[in-house]
Formats: C-alpha cells, structure tokens, sequence
C-alpha cells in the first residue's frame, strides 16, 4: 500500500505515512495541535508534489498564512505554484445576509458532502478542518449517515484525507466516526501520572493494514510545528 508522508518525522519513521487514497480522523480538545497537524500534512502533501486542498470552516487564510509563518511554513508559496488551495467557508458564510445565514445554515446541516463540491478533479490530499462546526442538532442517526457518505465519495475520488473533529463536538459523534475511517489519532492534553506536568500526547486509536504505537506518543508544539519527543513500540 502505497502512503503520503505525515511531515511529523516521528509518525512517517514509524508508519511509514498515512495509506494513499484513506480517511483518517483527527479529534482534540482546544489547543492540542489538530490544525497545526492539518497544515502540516497538507505541506508535506505539497512538498510530495500532490494536489492539494485545505478547508477551513472557522478561519481564513490569513489566520492560516499567520500560523504557518510562525513555524517558518511559506504556504504561500505553495498557493501560488497551484498545489496548494484554500477553501474557505467561514468566509463564504460570513459574506451572506442574516436572513440567508438562517437559511443557510439549516441547509447544509450535516451536508459534509457540500465540503468536497469545490474539489478541483485533481485533488489527491485534503484536510477538512473541521466538521464539528456542521454537527449542531444532529442526530447520532443523522451524523453517521452524513459522515459515512461524506468518507464514501472521498475513497470514490481516491483522495487521501484527514478529517478533523473537535472533541468540544459530542462526544458520542467522535466514537461514531470512528467506525467509518480508516485510521484515528486522538490528540490530547494530560497530566504526567510520573512528574505531575502538563504534557502533549497522541493516541493512535486504529489504522488498518498499518504497524502502530500501542501506548501515547509523547509531543510537542514548538518552532518547528509537532514534533515527537518519545519513542515507543507498536502493533499491527
């Protein structure tokens, strides 16, 4: 099976990358690193010479262009060669009347499958950033029917993909995503039983076909963007 490189060092030395043509799920809590992990796949994709696609349903581009120069990321220069599109839907929102957001909003209720309509047919790699903004008043039902065609038409395309989904969102709604994905890697913030510090960790929760670390890798945000900073074994 062929994979797309990660751009963490520590995930693609041990996985090998994310399987071509997968969906994998990224969940978190607020500051655990999902959108820096996003744009750090969606570079490496680049950086692979893959089509690539960010879409963002909370920032802009700006806010993304800010965050990566920040790590030293010229995504820029990635946009402008073509590799790299953003999608916003934010401001797409933003853009729209009080009485259309209304409306808008009830319609694409759920309608991840809108998400993919302005994929050029090139794309090869996407990152969908993310769904929890489109799971309010959903049922467990309706999430899983949604989300299950939204993962159906991205293998269809043959698209490599990670969906992120905030862990604000139900907590029932990332258990059932789980079941649809091809892969899920749970970002997190905890305590160290050991040292009693706040730390970094990430839990690959499941990847086919793919040899993965059976306890929490241990990481951190810095200059760099995500870096591993602990080595562990691993499964099947």
């Amino acid at each position: 099976m062929e994979r797309i490189k990660t751009g963490l060092k520590g995930i693609d030395h041990f996985t090998g990358g994310l399987p071509q043509g997968k969906t994998v799920l990224i969940t978190g809590n607020a500051g655990s690193g999902k959108t820096i992990f996003g744009l750090q796949f969606a570079l490496s994709s680049c950086r692979q010479n893959l089509k690539t696609v960010y879409i963002t349903t909370e920032e802009d581009s700006k806010d993304l262009y800010t965050q990566g120069t920040s790590f030293g990321w010229d995504i820029k220069s990635f946009t402008e060669n073509g590799l790299l599109s953003i999608i916003e839907l934010a401001g797409i929102r933003a853009r729209v009347t009080e009485a259309e957001i209304s409306i808008d909003a009830e319609a694409m209720k759920g309608n991840f499958s809108s998400f993919l309509k302005d994929l050029p047919e090139d794309t090869e790699a996407v990152v969908i950033d993310n769904i929890g903004s489109y799971t309010a008043k959903l049922t467990p039902y309706e999430f899983r029917d949604r989300f299950d065609l939204l993962i159906y038409e991205l293998k269809q395309r043959n698209i490599t993909s990670l969906v992120i989904l905030d862990s604000a969102t139900s907590k029932e709604f990332n258990e059932i995503a789980l079941f649809s994905v091809y892969g899920a890697i749970k970002l997190m913030k905890r305590e160290n039983p050991y040292t009693g510090r706040r730390e970094r960790v990430m839990d690959f929760v499941k990847m086919r076909s793919t040899k993965i670390p059976t306890q929490f890798l241990t990481y951190e945000i810095n200059e760099n963007g995500i870096q591993i900073i602990s080595s562990v074994e691993g499964k099947d």
